[in-house]
């Protein structure tokens, strides 16, 4: 077993496991950490705990020290000098005429790489960049190409909920989101109400997706023929979160809510998914 300590780089990023070298952390403390590209600043997500060897990605890296002043002055001044990067970095892009839209530029720690994030609708040669980037900044450049839910992610926003962004937040990675998740719930279609700020379907339509198809799983399909204590009827309509139908009577006129528990299906439909 391995005492390990749990740091994140970014806000809802991914966690990596490093070794604590007896140093007294807690969650939410600002700490150095050597990784294979330099030294870099993250944040405690997990405090200290035991793993099995086969959890860690070997050779599990350390972690230098917590932050002190002079760490944060120097995380604060390679923030300025990244929106000075960043600036630099946008007018060679428009010297050369490339279709690209800068995100973000990210310094290591110890500013021996810088990273570009930019988003672009293909594939952009920026060979030519990368060389007066280097020739401007003095040190390593890299760029990397992300998609509008990772631009998203990292610029951050209020989705039409009225909350932060999931992905701004707390979600670590994305899971696959698709329109059948929308039907599942009998939401709208129109790609302005079910779409985030991204472009793309809402990460937060995968979050009742389960409950949705085992509920339908055990209620009765439109359409049934059941049994209630106020005669025989129709389903109608079905209402996943009460765990309820709308029964259309057919003795009697009018229509009954009532729980999916207190019908029974008639034995001649063969629709009906209740046992």
């Amino acid at each position: 077993m391995h005492t390990v300590v749990g740091v994140s780089f970014k806000e809802a990023g991914k966690i990596y496991y490093f070794d604590p070298q007896n140093i007294e952390l807690h969650e939410g403390d600002i700490v150095i950490v050597e990784t294979a590209s330099g030294l870099e600043s993250g944040h405690i997500v997990t405090g200290s705990k035991r793993i099995s060897p086969e959890e860690i990605t070997t050779p599990l890296k350390r972690v230098l020290r917590r932050a002190d002043d002079q760490d944060m002055k120097r995380l604060e001044e390679n923030k300025q000098k990244e929106r000075n990067a960043l600036h630099i970095c946008q007018k060679k892009v428009n010297e050369l005429g490339l279709t690209m839209k800068l995100v973000e530029a990210e310094y290591t720690f110890d500013r021996g790489r810088i990273v570009f994030y930019f988003t672009a609708d293909g594939r952009v040669d920026f060979r030519e960049l990368v060389r007066r980037l280097a020739a401007a900044l003095k040190t390593r450049i890299e760029m990397h190409q992300i998609g509008v839910r990772d631009e998203a992610k990292m610029i951050g926003g209020l989705g039409m909920c009225g909350r932060s962004l999931c992905c701004a937040t707390f979600l670590e990675g994305f899971q696959p989101v698709s329109i059948k998740m929308a039907k599942e719930q009998n939401l709208s279609l129109n790609p302005t109400k079910i779409s985030g700020i991204c472009g793309r379907l809402m990460c937060c339509l995968n979050y009742e997706n389960d409950y949705y198809k085992e509920v339908r799983s055990r209620l009765p399909k439109v359409g049934t023929q059941v049994e209630t204590e106020h005669g025989r009827g129709t389903i109608i309509e079905v209402n996943v979160p009460k765990e309820s139908v709308i029964v259309r009577l057919l003795e009697a006129a009018g229509q009954l809510e009532l729980s999916a528990d207190s019908i029974k299906c008639s034995p001649c439909s063969g629709q009906c998914k209740k046992k």
